[in-house]
């Protein structure tokens, strides 16, 4: 009979109880024993929930209390020497302190950089490398967990990251593979631990083969793998996701493992010549499930496919879902208000896992003979062709000169990336509206209260161009999806997307349309309060688009062009409402990108497009802004040029500006405006004044003073009202210093 397995599951709990737990911790409000509590109940609730429906190993080392990538840091010993200074004084406050630069004990410190893992929406912490390098094994809370499992029955399956993939993912070093002979010693060590405790099989995640790797990387996997197949007497799965394989497929399976997993979601094209090169011992794991969708599977398409291999490789072939369920919500049956038409259609994480043991009892039978072969609904698009003419009327540098003589701005411009403390008030109020507990007009008060106050404040600290600071909001995707006709909405369909922070995607169900304006109100409002520019605040469509649930009926790019179309009719109502600057947020324009170079300028051609047609007819005058954040700028530029956006804003500060030099190394620099953040938002550590004065001049040595903004990395939703008074008033008063200084 097939078996089945997961190759992780959520770890923020059915009603975030890791989030929750943590951010009481940091505010001192509960005891570490008792947040160690919550991680232990979290852990035995996920195990339980994959016992229960029949799966054969229980996947360990997937939980973590803020990123698994930290996690494998910690592990390996890889901690920079500034953490070394002020440390905490136990484990897991310095933990949080390398995570977020601040915890209970401890001194502040600048956190870890922060970037995509991969083409999702999760961020992890970058391992910060150094040419002399060593690493050290300290492995006692995995093998801790590993005893709990089987303390409590069940047959433990740990996951940890492979060690080219863990390599790839650090920074700091020029030839990394110059490091790795050291740290195979850690996995020599680690395994024979896991050997002692019993363990058979260890998944090692290996995503990098999804990827277009230089022949020396590749050449590496043999090495490596020759080497770890004589540590223990262990059974590696190695398992890979988010992308096809292609030139990797081969490779994958000619080394000495006992397994492989491939993303049959992703590449189901793949699945038949993984079947093929299967070795004679191996077992091939197939991630049939998407887990990073919502919906549904075709159960009896997959029984259909898989019933031959099923019968040929019986206990051999591995059912899973396509990656880990990280991406995925926890438990669909917290869903109280989703209609039935509707919640019969999805599937979060523990539905996934009932998913998994239907299949294995359908391949246990024979296929229908009503079953019918599989069909492609999504193959080809056209969204390309009608984007041709997306491009604004006058080219920058036209555009630039009348903006200019327009809003009359100061040299460094200061400005925020929109969003202002989201407070436990305004939490509340919000509640108290959805549940009917205020009336509408009261809510309506309370939120232009609030936009009063944000201004006010904005005005004592002397920005140059203000927002209106997005309360009514209470996700910067969410919010628009709730307002567009073709979504629906979850009440507890929540994803983790770093630490505590998580989000609740909305599901694009249908096709998209705009009722009504979604945001003129506020802004209008907003600006009549003031003589200073306001700028009106958007979510850019493939943020939507990829922060979103999508169809699978359709090709992405229809539904991208769909909100497209929604957000030109915003724009303009926003421009002929007044407002004469609009910023288009575009933060997961990078991570909707292939992982597979040739199929970028696909992507590129429709996401772009997209993104220049919801201003394609506004004005000259009227000044077009965009964010982005924690991105590989360099493989992108090109396409961040294309935007076309008068001014663009970047996270810089957390990567010390090292995501700056892609902007300034392109032939001529980059040719628009652009505000690289100045002080990291995601830690609660508030900047000096002088320390930003000297960013800001190492900024200007690379970008021209004339087209440089001042701004932070991201929005403040998530920091208190001291921190944000006393970061943004130093970064105004660094601002006026350094443009006294310089012109």
């Amino acid at each position: 009979m097939v078996q089945t397995h997961v190759l992780g599951y959520p770890r923020i709990g059915a009603d975030r109880e890791l989030k929750k737990a943590q951010e009481a911790y940091w505010r001192g409000e509960i005891s570490q024993q008792r947040l160690l509590e919550v991680g232990e109940s979290i852990r035995r609730e996920n195990w339980q929930a994959q016992a229960s429906e029949g799966l054969n190993l229980v996947t360990v080392g997937d939980f973590a209390w803020y990123d698994q990538v930290l996690n494998h840091s910690l592990m390996f010993g890889v901690v920079a020497e500034r953490f070394a200074e002020g440390a905490a004084s136990n484990k897991l406050d310095q933990y949080f302190r390398l995570a977020r630069g601040r915890a209970p004990s401890g001194q502040p410190v600048a956190a870890s950089a922060m970037t995509k893992w991969f083409d999702t929406n999760y961020h992890y912490l970058v391992p910060e490398l150094h040419e002399k390098q060593t690493f050290t094994l300290d492995s006692n809370w995995l093998l801790e967990e590993i005893r709990e499992a089987q303390s409590l029955g069940y047959k433990a399956k740990p996951v940890v990251l492979g060690p080219l993939t863990y390599l790839w993912l650090g920074r700091g070093v020029d030839d990394v593979l110059d490091l790795l002979a050291n740290l195979l010693l850690c996995y020599a060590e680690l395994f024979s631990q896991f050997e002692s405790l019993g363990v058979e099989w260890v998944q090692i995640d290996e995503p990098i083969l999804g990827l277009d790797l230089p022949e020396q990387w590749r050449s590496a996997f043999h090495t490596v793998y020759a080497q770890l197949n004589q540590m223990a007497d262990l059974q590696l799965l190695l398992s890979t996701y988010f992308s096809p394989l292609r030139e990797n497929l081969q490779l994958a399976f000619s080394l000495p493992v006992g397994g492989v997993h491939i993303d049959c979601v992703r590449a189901p094209e793949e699945l038949a010549e993984a079947a093929q090169l299967l070795g004679e011992d191996q077992v091939l794991s197939a991630g049939v499930l998407n887990g990073r969708n919502v919906w549904r599977a075709d159960l009896q398409k997959w029984q259909s496919q898989l019933k031959p291999l099923a019968d040929r490789l019986g206990e051999r072939l591995w059912l899973s879902a396509s990656c880990s369920l990280l991406h995925s919500p926890v438990d669909l049956d917290t869903e109280t208000l989703l209609p039935a038409e509707q919640k019969q259609k999805l599937a979060f994480s523990r539905q996934k896992l009932a998913e998994l043991a239907q299949l294995q009892k359908l391949l246990a039978e024979p296929v229908p003979s009503t079953a019918t072969p599989e069909e492609n609904p999504i193959a080809g698009n056209s969204v390309t062709e009608r984007l041709q003419d997306s491009w604004r009327a006058q080219r920058y540098q036209e555009r630039a000169v009348l903006q200019e003589k327009c809003w009359q701005l100061p040299l460094l411009p200061t400005t925020t990336i929109g969003s202002f403390p989201q407070t436990d008030l305004l939490r509340k109020v919000r509640r108290q509206h959805r549940s009917g507990e205020i009336s509408e007009l009261d809510y309506t008060q309370h939120l232009r209260a609030e936009i009063a106050e944000a201004i006010r404040r904005q005005e004592i600290l002397g920005l140059d161009v203000l927002v209106h600071g997005e309360a009514e909001r209470n996700d910067m995707v969410e919010y628009f999806g709730e307002q567009l006709q073709g979504f629906v909405h979850t009440g507890n369909g929540w994803v983790q997307s770093y630490g505590s922070r998580c989000v609740k995607p909305p599901i694009i169900f249908g096709d998209i349309s705009r009722p009504q304006a979604m945001t003129v109100e506020w802004s209008s409002y907003a600006q009549s309060l003031t003589q200073r520019p306001v700028k009106g605040m958007l979510t850019g469509p493939v943020t939507i688009l990829n922060w979103s649930f999508p169809r699978e009926d359709i090709h992405r790019s229809e539904s991208c062009l769909q909100i497209a179309e929604a957000l030109r009719q915003e724009v303009l109502d926003l421009e002929n409402a007044g407002i004469g600057i609009i910023q288009i947020d575009e933060p997961a324009l990078r991570e909707g990108v292939p992982l597979r170079e040739s199929e970028h300028a696909d992507y590129f051609a429709w996401a772009v497009g997209c993104f220049r047609f919801t201003c394609s007819e506004v004005k000259a005058e009227t000044q077009i802004h965009t964010h982005m954040c924690y991105s590989n700028f360099n493989a992108i530029m090109e396409a961040i040029v294309s935007l076309d956006a008068d001014v663009i804003t970047i996270e810089s500060a957390r990567s010390d500006l090292r995501l700056l030099s892609a902007f300034a190394d392109r032939n001529g620099g980059y040719p628009n405006e652009i505000g690289p953040g100045i002080y990291d938002i995601h830690s609660p550590n508030v900047p000096e004044r002088e320390e930003l004065v000297e960013r800001l001049k190492k900024i200007a040595e690379v970008v021209p003073i004339q087209r440089l903004w001042v701004n932070p990395d991201c929005g403040l939703k998530t920091r208190s009202w001291a921190e944000v008074g006393s970061s943004l008033l130093n970064m105004v008063e660094a601002a006026r210093t350094v443009r006294s200084e310089l012109a």
